[in-house]
């Protein structure tokens, strides 16, 4: 089971943040590689909650804790407006049904075109 690098980046590819989730299965889908970035972000803020928060979807409020399916959710309605872009390797993904081969491309990069808030 690979461990696969989740990268945030800039239009112009500079790296802005990074973290890496272990034993994930070597095939998935866009759409769980989401889902599954996110639900970790929100773990790690509502295990140490701080006014800003670090992620692929700003919530609303970060007074409270942050439910993560309500930020996966976003994060779907973002990626189909055009929100981010998801590179895995040098491919950009366009369906987040698309499958992806982890065991060859373990770095997935986020690409913000605009801030995501709304949880």
């Amino acid at each position: 089971m690979p461990t696969v690098t989740f990268r945030d980046e800039t239009a112009t590819g500079k790296a802005l943040a990074e973290f890496a989730l272990p034993d994930l299965p070597e095939i998935i889908t866009a759409r769980e590689l989401v889902r599954l970035r996110v639900r970790e972000e929100v773990a790690r803020h509502n295990a140490a909650p701080s006014a800003r928060f670090d992620g692929l979807v700003r919530p609303a409020d970060t007074t409270r804790r942050v439910d993560w399916e309500r930020q996966a959710d976003i994060a779907e309605r973002a990626f189909g407006r055009n929100g981010f872009l998801l590179l895995v390797g040098d491919r950009q993904i366009e369906d987040l049904a698309e499958t992806i081969d982890l065991r060859v491309d373990p770095v997935v990069s986020f690409i913000k075109l605009v801030t995501l808030v709304g949880g």
